[in-house]
């Protein structure tokens, strides 16, 4: 297999130069770029050309925000039509033309009961400012401080959103068991294990003697991402649905990446027939550009004027270019199409799988697809549990993947979880091309052990998030 088509290239020595120069100059918390050594100059859907001369299939899709691939004709013109229109680009939350076309299109999309009741939050331009907003929104209606959040979450980077993501530390926030059929919390998994995870969560907001802070709402992910493309089962969701709207526990989903059709359906709390109290949107519903929001029930709006506010929640271009997405992806049944290609590539990833004990599981829907990576030599059989995660392994699979022209990200809790986010126009001879070159790129590193051992010694685990990489070969 060829490594990478050719492309015009940059003036010679460019690549390297700005890459050194990242190195030299950018923060220490940067990420993607230390495992994607690459300097993007021109895209155009699935593709991507560096400034080294070579093209990649992405797969990173700005960590799903690029619905339609990059520099989609539609976004485009919508953006260009703003520009050549005169209208102002920063109106901080005034009403404009654009903002009004841009939330008739969002409300078209929704959950119905949630849009005839809904009211709009417009935030700071990123999904995390987003959470922040539904966490203090909750608050303030209930009077409660308490967060009922879930192992393995992942809502951001700010000090809310990090305090009811996985790792958390905060006391308020009550961590409850999310379920998973690969790694299930019992060692059962299925519907049995979901069960469980369920009646544990009744059991202790039941318990008088639970010791939990009174919940203000619980905030959930349809599909963890981040957490290692983990779907949550449509019945465990309806029971959280039951459970909280009992005990007037508002549920908050966070569809930030799962959203916009993402999942195969256009909000993923759809596939359970959920109608959550409040809704997280960001990345996709941009276009590509930066925009967050909540929408959320009107009974909940008791906010005071400024309760919550940001001086970029007006970007007009990322609002037409977020409507003219939203718009697409509906009439032209993205969400159908991503279920049916997503089904297919998991069935072809799960062929895969049979070939290579290296991929513990294959899990997703639509296309948001997870391949995880683990060391079978390790597995302990007397234990009935799945073999451990080697996340070194997913490393070496992701530079493979790199070059062979594939960008894929690394999620999960010991980011041994390979990631697939391609755009929803996915054609059916990329998404072969994708698959083609990730196997490829699995059975390289699957009949490399010795080159495996030699880069797990140089890199360690997590190497790819801290650590430097070169561009590939």
């Amino acid at each position: 297999m060829a490594v990478t088509e050719p492309a015009p290239a940059a003036p010679p020595g460019a690549h390297e130069a700005i890459l050194r120069r990242q190195s030299l100059r950018e923060s220490a918390a940067r990420t993607y770029a230390r495992s994607l050594p690459i300097v993007p100059v021109r895209a155009r859907g699935l593709t991507i050309e560096g400034a080294d001369g070579r093209r990649y299939l992405d797969c990173l899709s700005g960590a799903g925000t690029l619905a339609l691939g990059h520099n989609h004709p539609v976004v485009l013109e919508a953006i260009r039509t703003v520009l050549d229109s005169g209208a102002p680009l920063h109106v901080l939350d005034l009403a404009t033309p654009v903002k009004d076309a841009f939330i008739t299109e969002l409300f078209a999309t929704l959950p119905r009961q949630l849009a005839e009741h809904g009211r709009i939050q417009f935030c700071g331009p990123a999904g995390t400012d987003a959470v922040e907003a539904a966490l203090k929104l909750v608050r303030t209606a209930t009077g409660r401080t308490g967060m009922l959040a879930f192992t393995g979450a992942y809502h951001g980077m700010t000090a809310g959103a990090l305090a009811v993501s996985g790792g958390g530390r905060e006391a308020g926030v009550t961590r409850l068991p999310y379920p998973h059929n690969y790694r299930c919390p019992y060692g059962i998994g299925g519907e049995r294990g979901a069960e469980l995870a369920a009646r544990w969560t009744e059991s202790l907001l039941d318990d008088p003697k639970g010791g939990l802070p009174a919940p203000a709402g619980m905030i959930l992910e349809p599909v963890q991402g981040e957490g290692g493309v983990i779907p949550t089962p449509d019945a465990w969701l309806r029971r959280m649905r039951e459970i909280t709207e009992r005990r007037s526990i508002p549920l908050i989903a966070d569809e930030v990446q799962t959203g916009v059709g993402r999942t195969g359906a256009f909000w993923a709390v759809e596939h359970s027939g959920v109608v959550p109290d409040v809704m997280v949107l960001s990345k996709a519903i941009g276009g590509s550009l930066p925009l967050a929001v909540i929408v959320y029930r009107d009974d909940l709006d008791v906010w005071e004027p400024g309760a919550h506010a940001g001086t970029f929640r007006g970007n007009q271009l990322a609002m037409a270019a977020g409507a003219a997405t939203l718009a697409h992806v509906r009439e032209n049944r993205l969400a159908d199409r991503a279920a049916v290609l997503g089904a297919r590539m998991l069935g072809q990833l799960q062929g895969l799988a049979a070939d290579h004990p290296c991929i513990g599981d294959v899990r997703g829907r639509g296309l948001m697809i997870g391949v995880e990576l683990v060391d079978p030599e390790r597995e302990d059989l007397s234990s009935g549990g799945p073999p451990p995660p080697a996340p070194e392994l997913a490393a070496a699979v992701q530079r493979a993947c790199l070059r062979r022209g594939l960008i894929v990200e690394l999620g999960g809790r010991h980011s041994s979880v390979v990631r697939l986010l391609p755009p929803l126009t996915l054609t059916d001879e990329q998404a072969v091309a994708v698959l083609d070159r990730l196997a490829d790129a699995v059975a390289a590193v699957s009949r490399a052990p010795h080159a495996r051992v030699k880069a797990v010694a140089g890199a360690g685990p997590g190497a790819h998030h801290r650590g430097e990489t070169g561009p590939p070969h």
